[in-house]
């Protein structure tokens, strides 16, 4: 496994990647201070198989280490299932010198992340993403948290975990549908901040999509440097630079509670969303229409979504989608702020944007049948 470190003084922490063997992620563990008192793993029922041979690997004995499962999906980023491991949490006994392994997707980490956040006012916490989107993205940051019905996210916490250990083999399971959900955004961190990453998934998309072993630690690698350097610089959001990488989000997350989190995967939202978001800066004249059908062209190569159809379009109808854009976290004061494309590689924020010019870019991306 190779490592990189997010530099974040006290808090600073190494993601491990490549393919794991057998004992490594225990040595990782065994290396923590102090040792764990217990260790509670969190884990999509659909990965056990991972989450019960990281428990028979942990040097401790069987009473201190507990497995708790959580439903696949965007539903499980609930207070209803937070509240289930914050109970969990008690009947385990777990002191502030235990530690919460998050074993799955985005949304374990989002969730097992703030159960750890809040525990005892904090225990540590380790994340074992097992999906692309998580890898590249969710893992890495410290952002937890919980969704509301009509919003998403914004119930949640800064907590950094200890370590990040992303094992590419869990991937060669994932399906294609997952898979690609998770490259929109690779295409992402291309977009807003590296033209050269950019030009290597054009080059490298065929072996990208048949999950070349050297072709998914590259961009896994890649998409972790270049998130890393964006957290160590604005890890609270504080000067505004981390926003930057919500790119897409703000159009995504109100596809995604429009369409009550089970319409579309988190990627295929921000795919529709970036594609959104292009269209806008191409008609605020910020943008050119070259950038913006290359950005296209490489989603729909990844076989992701660039327009929402069916039932999906009619869920957004009228202003619902830009009252539910209202919602987003990084607005103020009443205004939408956006982060837009200037060239392929940068990007910026935007506030004052006019609802009209919104609305347009939304209905280019939407096809509404009767």
């Amino acid at each position: 496994m190779q490592s990189i470190e997010v530099l974040l003084g006290s808090r600073s922490y190494p993601i491990y990647l490549g393919h794991a063997i057998s004992g490594e992620l225990a040595n990782a563990i065994g290396k923590l201070t102090p040792a764990p008192s217990k260790i509670v793993i969190v884990y999509d029922n659909r990965v056990e198989h991972l989450a019960r041979a990281i428990a028979k690997e942990a040097r401790m004995d069987a009473a201190n280490i507990h497995l708790i499962d959580v439903p696949s999906g965007e539903e499980s980023k609930s207070v209803l299932q937070l509240e289930h491991l914050w109970k969990r949490l008690f009947r385990c006994n777990a002191d502030r010198k235990a530690i919460v392994i998050a074993v799955g997707g985005g949304v374990i980490g989002d969730l097992a992340g703030f159960a750890a956040a809040t525990w005892n006012r904090g225990v540590r916490f380790l994340q074992v993403p097992t999906t692309l989107l998580a890898m590249v993205d969710s893992s890495v940051g410290g952002k937890t948290g919980i969704n509301l019905p009509d919003a998403k996210n914004v119930i949640g916490a800064f907590w950094q975990p200890v370590l990040v250990w992303a094992d590419v083999s869990s991937l060669a399971s994932l399906p294609t549908r997952e898979f690609r959900s998770g490259l929109a955004e690779v295409v992402k961190y291309g977009v807003i901040l590296d033209s050269d990453f950019f030009d290597f998934l054009e080059t490298r998309a065929d072996a990208i999509l048949s999950r070349n072993e050297d072709a998914l630690v590259e961009i896994i690698r890649r998409s972790c440097l270049l998130k890393a350097k964006v957290v160590a610089e604005d890890e609270l959001e504080t000067t505004g630079l981390r926003a930057i990488l919500n790119y897409g989000h703000t159009f995504g997350h109100a596809i995604e509670s429009l369409t009550d989190y089970g319409t579309l995967l988190h990627g295929e939202a921000v795919s529709i969303g970036m594609t959104m978001a292009g269209h806008l800066s191409v008609s605020m004249h910020r943008w050119n229409q070259r950038s913006l059908d290359r950005q296209t062209r490489l989603l729909e190569r990844f076989g992701l979504p660039t327009q929402l159809a069916g039932d999906a379009a009619k869920a957004i109808a009228g202003d619902r989608m830009i009252d539910a854009m209202m919602h987003d976290k990084k607005n103020a004061y009443g205004q939408l702020r956006l982060i837009l494309p200037s060239r392929i590689g940068a990007v910026e924020t935007v506030s004052g944007v006019s609802s009209e010019i919104v609305r347009d870019a939304i209905a280019a991306c939407t096809v509404i049948s009767d």
